[in-house]
């Protein structure tokens, strides 16, 4: 498995450029962009700009392998509103199109929610209604994931929804799209589950890996933790993953980041992921 890094795990006033070449000098494969709303790879990013982006990663040695984005959470697929899930449908096609100039092969998408304690006044959506929302948009969207050749990868989120692995394996198979995956975040499954039930059940359906590490004794978004320091087996989640043949990208998403000097998480997280990985640790 390749090691990479998401963006969200540098400091928010990073720039791309500094990221990726941090990134590089921390021992990573890969580091997985995020498309913003606006700022220097958003919405609004021209392909002059995204081609500059791809340029200085090509020049310092470093993959992109995929293409994150929030936008999901504000606007979802799963809403009930008819104009905001054609805006979602939207985004979801301006980000198949940037993560094609950039060389990734899967975007990450939050498909919506039910909804979501952590973002006040956040819409409730009856849960068959966000649903079968849902999985008209992701078959609609499944075309433009084929023509871009980048996967779609439904991440299982903190939104109320697709709740257990087998209503994700259901749901996926439903739309029926080899294009249209899942994004599995190892960490989020530990408040109500295990990561490597998800595997099991998931199987060759999985996109691609976030990982995260989260303590069961802890409260809410304070509960993540650095890679192992939390309550995540990943010596068995690294076994379930090679067994189900997984020999991509395993992307580490930190959160929350290092009050002072937060360039170190990038590097003890490569440490963490060298040691789960059975790598040569970079020794930083």
């Amino acid at each position: 498995m390749k090691k990479g890094i998401n963006r969200w795990s540098f400091p928010d006033d990073m720039p791309a450029a500094d990221c990726i070449r941090l990134a590089k000098r921390a021992g990573f494969d890969g580091i997985e962009l995020a498309l913003a709303e606006s700022g220097e790879l958003s919405l609004a990013s021209g392909p002059a700009e995204i081609a500059a982006i791809k340029r200085i990663a090509d020049d310092v040695g470093i993959a992109i392998p995929s293409l994150a984005s929030g936008l999901g959470w504000s606007y979802g697929l799963t809403s009930g509103s008819k104009a905001t899930r054609d805006q979602a449908s939207d985004i979801v096609k301006r980000q198949l199109e940037a993560a094609a100039m950039l060389g990734a092969d899967t975007i990450l998408v939050v498909p919506g929610a039910v909804g979501v304690d952590f973002i006040p006044g956040a819409e409730v959506t009856e849960y068959d209604v966000a649903y079968d929302n849902a999985v008209e948009a992701l078959r609609r969207l499944a075309p433009y994931a084929e023509a871009a050749n980048v996967s779609i990868g439904v991440e299982n989120v903190w939104n109320k929804f697709l709740l257990s692995p087998l209503e994700m394996r259901t749901f996926l198979d439903e739309i029926g799209s080899a294009y249209v995956g899942a994004y599995l975040d190892v960490g989020n499954t530990v408040l109500y589950g295990y990561p490597e039930h998800w595997i099991k059940v998931l199987n060759r359906r999985i996109k691609k890996v976030h990982f995260k590490d989260y303590r069961r004794g802890g409260a809410g978004l304070s509960a993540f933790v650095d890679l192992l320091a939390g309550d995540v087996d990943y010596p068995l989640v690294t076994a379930k993953l090679g067994e189900i043949g997984y020999a991509d990208y395993v992307i580490a998403e930190m959160i929350p980041p290092y009050r002072h000097f937060p360039e170190r998480i990038i590097y003890s997280t490569s440490g963490a992921m060298d040691a789960i990985l059975g790598r040569t640790t970079n020794g930083r």
